[in-house]
């Protein structure tokens, strides 16, 4: 089968395969610390600015705290006592797909902290004795402790892939913290009972870097040829986004961090129910694992060329139960949807804002 051909049979079978399946799918604590009022100034959502992908390579100078398990790099940038958005990164991916769009939010009136993943960039475990651990349920803690550390009452959270997953799970877990979302491809979280459910062979072949981690040798070529791997899997979760060496370089240097490797090989051997978790967590992934309706304002949204396999918006509608709105983003956009289309991310979360 040429190229073109496979291409055209993979994106049929996806959406025939999603469409059947993905309805299913889709249904299977709070401590109060001293809060500054970071919420006191005023935004201004005309203040956003024209702000085309690939506008800016940098953030400012990288900040460190430590947070939870974590010592947490972010960067950091709006108005220290705006209304306080957190964006979160996927795989394999890292702060930058956030370049263009903090500025923006920024230039708004928010304050907008943009935290490096555990494995990944310059956040680091605080003991090496910590289990490296990517279950749903303690990445959502990350964030926690981060707010906490930050001393943020509330905030707005963003992101794509395993951020979108981590918003989700902020916003079911711990409702008063999160005030909306905007989540790239809906309601993420999910169960290794959940997803159990054996696929045909095309569907399957879309998760094929999740099989191919199961392995000890999918552990090792993916240590060995890393930067290459994931270049590929940009290609291919993006096919339209003709991303340059240098906006990939820039991205890849995060996946140097020391416990990369390990982090990317639990978190999907975990959805598969191939590696175990930690028992603290099992009380939290009992309630995730019934796939609770989120009720704090939502947008969904979708890039019209997303190359990952995603499922349609009307799988998940109904798990938001609160003011909601869908959002298909059309002129190519793929799976880095913020870094692809940054106006239009940045613009959905000034809008659920308001909701």
């Amino acid at each position: 089968m040429n190229r073109n051909k496979m291409s055209e049979a993979l994106n049929r079978s996806r959406r025939n395969f999603l469409g059947t399946i993905a309805v299913s799918a889709a249904a299977a604590g709070f401590v109060t610390t001293g809060f500054a009022d970071a919420q006191a100034s005023t935004v201004n959502p005309t203040n956003l600015r024209p702000n085309k992908s690939g506008t800016n390579a940098s953030f400012g100078p990288l900040k460190q705290i430590d947070a939870g398990l974590l010592n947490v790099g972010y960067a950091e940038a709006g108005p220290t006592n705006g209304p306080a958005v957190i964006l979160i990164h996927g795989w394999p991916y890292d702060i930058h797909s956030y370049v263009d769009v903090a500025p923006l939010l920024a230039s708004a009136g928010y304050r907008v902290i943009v935290p490096y993943l555990r494995g990944y960039g310059t956040t680091s475990f605080l003991s090496s004795a910590t289990m490296r651990n990517a279950q749903q349920s303690a990445v959502g803690l990350d964030m926690i402790a981060l707010m906490d550390a930050l001393k943020i009452q509330q905030a707005t959270f963003a992101g794509f892939d395993w951020g979108a997953r981590t918003a989700d799970v902020v916003a079911t877990l711990w409702p008063e913290r999160c005030k909306a979302i905007v989540s790239v491809g809906g309601y993420l979280i999910s169960s290794p009972e959940g997803n159990q459910v054996p696929y045909p062979p095309e569907p399957a072949f879309l998760f094929w870097y999740q099989y191919y981690f199961a392995t000890p040798v999918g552990k090792a070529g993916y240590a060995k040829y890393l930067d290459q791997f994931n270049k590929f899997i940009w290609h291919q979760a993006s096919p339209k986004w003709n991303f340059d060496d240098a906006t990939y370089d820039r991205t890849a240097a995060s996946f140097h961090n020391p416990d990369h490797v390990d982090i990317v090989m639990h978190d999907y051997r975990w959805r598969l129910g191939l590696a175990d978790g930690e028992r603290k967590y099992d009380e939290l992934e009992k309630r995730l694992a019934a796939l609770p309706p989120i009720t704090v304002p939502t947008i969904t949204m979708e890039g019209d060329a997303n190359g990952a396999i995603h499922a349609p918006s009307t799988a998940y509608r109904a798990k938001f139960s609160g003011k909601y709105e869908y959002r298909l983003i059309t002129g190519g956009v793929g799976h880095n949807l913020p870094q692809e289309a940054p106006e239009a991310f940045a613009k959905a979360i000034v809008d659920v804002d308001q909701f």
